[in-house]
């Protein structure tokens, strides 16, 4: 078998299928990538990918190597789905040139995930819908009453409630410490012994005394 001339066939033939999007990138070992990129959805969307592909010395009796080299709007799992329908392919088809069928199982993949853009993004709406309407739930429902949670919450309620008890013992006491006797009053103002009188004498004639009380 020739494989260099199989191998040189099908470069132009590719070549001539996919004239936008193929370059060769090295002849020793023949590498070249071709971009694929899917119908447009339902908003104009499209999801894209790079393939690198590799000849082997006997390829098209050994499989090609392949890899993404880039991609657009592809999920993780996208691509390892992609990665698995290139092997699958490429085992299919050994013994025959196999590029173009490779890159045609991509591009119906990729329009198939453009097709089930539409509906993840419907199922991420009702997912948040339905997280929406159980937070609400809790909401307004609370929490189940349990005897675990019911127990747990007298407790925390009968610590908080001491505490509060404690603070306004103290602040009493505080507030008794500071409070002072009518002796207290006394010995800080030595003038308060004096201020009777002076009131008296202030008044002068003008005190008014009733002398029945004294009779």
């Amino acid at each position: 078998t020739d494989y260099s001339e199989e191998q040189r066939n099908e470069l132009e033939a590719l070549e001539s299928i996919y004239p936008d999007s193929f370059t060769v990138l090295s002849e020793k070992p023949t590498t070249f990538t071709i971009t694929v990129t899917s119908e447009a959805g339902e908003n104009d969307e499209t999801v894209q990918t790079t393939l690198k592909f590799t000849y082997r010395e006997k390829y098209p009796d050994e499989t090609p190597l392949y890899e993404i080299v880039s991609q657009e709007n592809l999920d993780d799992s996208d691509v390892t789905d992609i990665i698995k329908l290139l092997e699958q392919q490429a085992e299919e088809n050994l013994g025959m040139v196999m590029i173009f069928t490779l890159v045609s199982a991509v591009q119906e993949k990729l329009n198939e995930i453009v097709d089930q853009i539409k509906t993840r993004r419907e199922e991420e709406k009702k997912q948040k819908e339905r997280e929406a309407e159980e937070e609400e739930k809790q909401r307004f429902h609370g929490t189940p009453v349990t005897i675990e949670n019911f127990l747990n919450w007298k407790a925390k309620f009968d610590a908080e409630l001491l505490e509060i008890k404690r603070k306004k013992m103290k602040e009493e006491e505080q507030a008794g410490k500071n409070k002072l006797s009518g002796k207290q009053l006394f010995e800080m103002d030595h003038n308060l012994d004096t201020s009777d009188i002076q009131f008296l004498e202030d008044a002068g004639n003008n005190v008014e005394v009733d002398e029945s009380l004294f009779q």
